[in-house]
């Protein structure tokens, strides 16, 4: 069964939501890759005030997680859903309106918000409709992530050639356009009415260790898949000489997860070990990832050091899909399931900060290790973040402190008309 045919076999409200996600993933990085460069070159600002106005993006976005999934699981998922992607086209529409930093940051604020909503309540949403297949729905929903995240920025560079409100204005379409699509096809699911205050909700979250443990263990898949967009890309211009190879990183992304994204998750799904040995091996490739790119990173440019960053890229990918849909299975089951949506709000907000952090000293590794020689540097730290996000990942799996396995699904069989 090829991913178009697996696509077929959800129901339609999930179909819908993968091509949601698809616009979702487009429309973003067919703005905000740019929105920097805009702000400081067209616009004039300071350093200073790009830095607030992304700031308050990432702020408005990661401290807002618990309320948009508190409000998934309290007014339903459907509703929350519309209103992120409703919030996100205003808020891209003041990007390309607005030309003062008050508007600016006004536009900052209502597009983090916007993925503070949604995020959570799509996942809420995908996995509740999804039941017993909820690995193989969130292995489709990186497949058209993935997807987007290549389609934006090649779309955003041909507009940009008219001017960025060009471009800014086609993202809030985009949006707006899924806004409609929601509307008009979303089914809604019956959410009972609460029998206590939110808080209560979440203290009973905040207080389920288990879950705060396994949020912090995945820093390491979050704060090194951030680095797909700040170390690798720095590492592919240097190995090839030129700023184009950066490209290569998001093809090979996409082409990878088009390919074996499905057929990963489907055949470790069904194998012997458990969502604790799947996760933990994840997370060690994406670790092992820089290794290739580090052992290059003194040599001069040339195709070898290209191909090497890219290899790292690949098993970066490759770790990506292994770990990721167990990982977005597993999040429902550590509490009860009226709380799916707290949960998801929880983990998002805790491993997300988490791993800005992480990419915070990443960040800081890059800076040292330009004056003292030291270019391994920067892929050390990522490589121990990994192994050691992996470590622990392991250690609650022997302690018993992950929820338990689903009874495994067996391998799909092939036929001679599967197509590939």
């Amino acid at each position: 069964m090829n991913t178009l045919a697996s696509v077929r076999s959800f129901p339609p409200a999930l179909r819908l939501l993968l091509v949601n996600q698809l616009g979702v993933n487009t429309g973003f990085y067919l703005l905000v890759p740019y929105l920097a460069t805009h702000l400081a070159e067209d616009l004039g600002l300071t350093a200073a005030a790009v830095g607030i106005v992304l700031g308050l993006r990432n702020l408005s976005q990661q401290g807002l997680f618990l309320i948009g999934g508190s409000a998934a699981d309290r007014l339903g998922a459907r509703g929350v859903i519309i209103a992120g992607c409703a919030l996100r086209t205003l808020g891209f529409a003041l990007f390309a309106l607005g030309d003062t930093l008050p508007l600016l940051a006004a536009a900052s604020i209502l597009s983090g918000l916007a993925g503070a909503l949604f995020n959570p309540a799509v996942r809420t949403y995908v996995a509740h409709e999804a039941g017993e297949r909820k690995a193989e729905a969130f292995a489709l929903f990186n497949v058209f992530a993935t997807t987007g995240a290549l389609l934006g920025p090649v779309l955003g560079s041909l507009l940009l050639l008219v001017d960025f409100r060009a471009a800014a204005l086609t993202a809030a379409a985009v949006f707006a356009l899924l806004t409609l699509a929601q509307l008009a096809a979303l089914p809604a699911h019956e959410v009972p009415a609460p029998e206590r205050p939110v808080l209560a909700d979440w203290r009973e979250v905040a207080g389920n260790r288990r879950l705060l443990a396994f949020s912090l263990a995945m820093t390491g898949m979050y704060g090194l898949e951030s680095q797909l967009y700040l170390l690798l890309p720095h590492a592919a211009a240097r190995a090839s000489g030129r700023d184009g190879a950066i490209a290569l990183l998001f093809v090979t992304g996409t082409v990878a997860h088009l390919l074996l994204q499905l057929r990963i998750t489907r055949r470790l799904a069904a194998a012997r070990g458990g969502r604790a040995r799947w996760t933990a091996t994840g997370l060690a490739l994406m670790g092992a990832g820089f290794v290739p790119p580090m052992l290059v990173s003194g040599s001069a440019p040339g195709p070898a050091a290209l191909a090497a960053v890219l290899a790292g890229a690949l098993l970066l990918h490759l770790g990506l899909m292994t770990a990721q849909p167990f990982v977005m299975e597993l999040i429902p089951a550590f509490g009860r399931p009226g709380l799916t949506g707290t949960s998801y709000g929880l983990f998002y907000a805790v491993s997300g900060i988490a791993a800005a952090a992480g990419s915070a000293g990443v960040g800081w590794a890059m800076d040292a290790a330009g004056p003292t020689g030291l270019t391994w540097l920067p892929y050390a730290c990522c490589l121990a973040l990994g192994l050691g996000c992996a470590a622990a990942v392991v250690r609650q799996g022997r302690r018993g402190t992950l929820p338990a396995d689903p009874a495994p699904r067996p391998a799909p069989t092939r036929t001679g008309s599967e197509t590939r």
